[in-house]
């Protein structure tokens, strides 16, 4: 159903990544931006709080008729279940509480995962150093679609497909295209998740433990903010690595739209990317950027030449074969 999209394969692309670049060239420029590189620990309190409204929730929901319980996980639960989503973003880059107590993150990931329902904190960790790192490269960054991904799903309906099942995506690419082996914080991580999960069911029944699940996958699927999924790095501008978003939906996202500034400066806090942006303004407001997830997702699924396979992607290089 629906025309076939015109591209039959990634653009593929030989030179760096454009962020190490351009953040020494403002780094040069503009120093005190490097006063903006230091923890956020406002961050704890406001997981938090996020963590306890969703419980009272799941309390709320326990004894709602099955429409109303959907209705509920697809506006509320699932706003907050995507955002904790861009909290354990933040939290991989170690913003709470500062790198020097690394490990202190890990823990408030893993209870920052608890509301999401699905255990995926520790392992996000690992594989987003990958996507900093060696953006994509094929076969290291699992941000990038599959290459199943860009062959099957090339038309308007089965693109409205993928972004409907884009969380489970998102989930299981990494374990095919570069399998990392398990940790014990991955299994401290998972133990947690499903004792938390077992509670739920018990206290309070199978209605609150599907709200949960449901505002999960529902928050990253066919979603208006699930709109960041495809602006942050598919190429609406040929030869584009990563896009900006400027809209009020950063509020939910922690700021998780300013992606050039946070590629730019992965060491800088979301609540601080505004300020880098105001600062080095010469450098992101000249770049196409978004004003709507919303239209992102429409362009997406309408426009015969964008698929998964609109993403830049390059060889690994021998040094990064090795590392994988």
């Amino acid at each position: 159903m629906g025309s076939r999209v015109s591209r039959e394969d990634f653009e593929w692309v030989y030179t760096d990544e454009p962020h190490a670049q351009r953040r020494r060239e403002i780094l040069a420029k503009y120093p005190e931006i490097k006063s903006l590189m230091k923890p956020d620990p406002n961050l704890i309190w406001i997981v938090t709080a996020m963590l306890l409204v969703q419980l009272a929730s799941f309390y709320l929901v326990k004894d709602l008729e099955w429409k109303w319980l959907m209705f509920w996980s697809y506006v509320f639960g699932s706003t907050i279940n995507h955002s904790m989503t861009l909290a354990i973003h933040e939290i991989s880059h170690n913003f709470p509480f500062g790198h020097h107590r690394a490990l202190w993150n890990r823990w408030f990931g893993i209870f920052t995962n608890l509301p999401f329902g699905i255990p995926y904190s520790i392992s996000y960790k690992m594989y987003h150093i990958d996507h900093h790192r060696y953006l994509g490269t094929a076969g290291i960054d699992v941000d990038a679609p599959s290459d199943f991904e860009g062959w099957f799903f090339c038309t308007t309906f089965r693109k409205l497909v993928w972004v409907a099942f884009q969380p489970f995506f998102l989930l299981f690419r990494p374990y095919f295209v570069n399998p990392k082996p398990m940790t014990y914080l991955e299994t401290i991580n998972i133990v947690s998740q499903i004792t938390f999960n077992i509670v739920i069911y018990y206290v309070w029944g199978i209605k609150s433990l599907v709200y949960m699940l449901a505002a999960s996958l529902l928050g990253l699927g066919l979603n208006p903010i699930s709109g960041h999924f495809i602006a942050d790095h598919f190429m609406f501008s040929k030869g584009q690595d990563t896009n900006s978003y400027y809209g009020p939906l950063n509020f939910f996202m922690f700021n998780g739209g300013y992606h050039n500034e946070h590629h730019d400066f992965p060491s800088i806090p979301g609540s601080c990317l505004p300020q880098v942006r105001r600062i080095a303004a010469e450098y992101y407001d000249a770049l196409p950027h978004h004003t709507s997830w919303v239209k992102v997702l429409y362009d997406f699924v309408t426009d015969d030449t964008m698929s998964p396979y609109s993403r830049i992607k390059r060889p690994p290089k021998e040094n990064e074969v090795l590392h994988k």
